[in-house]
């Protein structure tokens, strides 16, 4: 779908992302581990199904994929899955502003995995903004793990995983609506995750074993996968109004949204080294991105005379 460039409307739907996206997270801290985390992330893209399937089927935007595009459907849900739940895992025991802010270490991973994979030139300057980035998140880490134990790696997993699913939806981005995208998304991890919960159906195993939720997580639940959704759609429909280099350092409001949130719902808020970590992930981020813009229009050509 081609769209007119609207840089005012996609930096507003940015903030709306970064607003929304925590939201989903705090509602998955307070369902904790009264039902199993792999079935919270299932869920959580089911909803998503089940909110964009009617409106992408009533517009015409579905298309049936072939099998190389169902593959990279599959092979993306996956990571989404898992990182999801890993993160959600993270959450029944870290601030959302300190699991939030270890996750932002992705675009660092995923400027290293550009270089390593897509062969995307990288420079030493970026090569320090990324190492200032991992010691940022490390300020962050060391106190959570003496507090918390090996949850508190969790997010790096997350990150990693993002950093992949990232570098498959370059590939796809631009191939169909971003609505269809995101249906195939929730579609595609509906049917990893649901096989899944019913293999491990009586297991034992807290983190795999189903239960049917209460009231009250149901509600939590739908409260999740409505922000969840949103908070998708918000960023896939700014991205195709504003170029990524000018809304990607908007997502670091999801920190500030995570913190005011972590503190109001659960009375959280990041300690003297976690704020000092927070700050050095943001600003080596930017860093980053602020390079990645400055290359990108030295390597863009001349207009003709």
């Amino acid at each position: 779908m081609a769209t007119q460039e609207r840089p005012g409307l996609g930096i507003a739907l940015m903030v709306g992302f970064a607003v929304l996206a925590p939201g989903m997270d705090s509602f998955a801290k307070l369902i904790g581990d009264t039902i199993a985390v792999a079935q919270v992330a299932t869920l959580r893209f089911v909803m998503q199904a089940a909110l964009l399937l009617p409106l992408a089927a009533a517009m015409g935007w579905l298309h049936w994929p072939g099998r190389a595009e169902t593959a990279l459907h599959l092979v993306r849900a996956a990571l989404m899955l898992v990182a999801t739940a890993l993160f959600f895992q993270a959450l029944q025991v870290l601030p959302i502003a300190d699991a939030l802010a270890i996750f932002f270490i992705e675009p660092f991973i995923l400027t290293l995995l550009g270089g390593l994979i897509l062969r995307e030139p990288i420079g030493p300057r970026r090569y320090v903004a990324c190492t200032v980035g991992f010691a940022g998140a490390l300020l962050i880490i060391q106190p959570s793990f003496a507090a918390f134990g090996p949850v508190a790696m969790l997010p790096l997993g997350t990150a990693l995983l993002f950093a992949f699913y990232m570098i498959l939806t370059r590939r796809m981005a631009t191939q169909m609506h971003p609505i269809t995208l995101q249906t195939y998304t929730g579609l595609a991890a509906a049917c990893l995750g649901l096989p899944v919960l019913l293999a491990f159906d009586g297991s034992g195993i807290a983190a795999l074993d189903p239960a049917w939720p209460d009231r009250q997580a149901i509600w939590l639940l739908l409260g999740m996968g409505i922000c969840a959704t949103l908070s998708h759609i918000c960023l896939s429909f700014a991205l195709s109004f504003a170029p990524a280099s000018l809304l990607a350092p908007i997502q670091y409001l999801e920190i500030v949204s995570a913190t005011v949130l972590g503190l109001v719902i659960f009375r959280d808020f990041p300690n003297a080294l976690s704020l000092i970590g927070i700050a050095l992930i943001i600003a080596s981020g930017l860093y980053v991105f602020v390079r990645e813009r400055q290359l990108h229009l030295k390597r863009r050509p001349l207009p003709a005379p």
